[in-house]
């Protein structure tokens, strides 16, 4: 039990965009993926303090998931995690410098596209289309679409259409993304 295994999987998709992102020129992927820190988040919602380190890689897809089982060990001085246990694991595969971060409750899906209210310098409302990238605890980047410092509505999204002029207040995010986004009430 010290150290102890813990296994996720993740999709086939989600495991070779990552790849691409952490792979440096002429760099294995078994290299690669020894490189990253990982973090687990425990059922009570807190962080396990000790970090881990990539243990293993199953060599197939699963054909009915359509995912990879994936082994990242974790020191467990105190015997902690016990076997058969759940959290979330974590890690940082790429870094996005002056991304835009919207709060995922901001950002509307409509037929397989996204949209977004942004509120102008008049306080009044246009829905806008943008392209969504990762997504990051509460939060989203947006690829595509939005501008750093453009104000979106993060409350009382239901209610804004096109020209509605709405009375703006700051939005109290939380501890992840906290970018400019307003609460809303036309």
């Amino acid at each position: 039990m010290n150290p102890i295994l813990a296994n996720f999987t993740v999709s086939e998709q989600e495991y070779l965009a990552a790849l691409r992102e952490i792979t440096k020129q002429g760099e294995k992927e078994d290299q690669a993926l020894r490189r990253l820190v990982w973090q687990l988040r425990l059922t009570d919602g807190t962080t396990y303090p000790q970090k881990g380190q990539f243990h293993a890689l199953d060599r197939q897809v699963d054909v009915k998931t359509g995912t990879i089982l994936v082994q990242v060990v974790f020191p467990n001085p105190g015997n902690v995690l016990r076997p058969g246990g759940f959290g979330s694991i974590s890690t940082v595969a790429r870094i996005q410098k002056n991304a835009v971060i919207v709060p995922q409750r901001a950002v509307s899906e409509l037929q397989g596209g996204y949209l977004v209210a942004v509120i102008g310098a008049d306080n009044k409302a246009s829905i806008r289309p943008v392209k969504m990238g990762t997504k990051i605890g509460t939060s989203w980047i947006v690829d595509e679409g939005l501008k750093p410092g453009e104000r979106v509505v993060a409350e009382g999204v239901q209610h804004v259409q096109e020209g509605l002029e709405v009375k703006p207040k700051l939005y109290q995010a939380s501890s992840l993304g906290q970018g400019k986004a307003d609460s809303a009430k036309p």
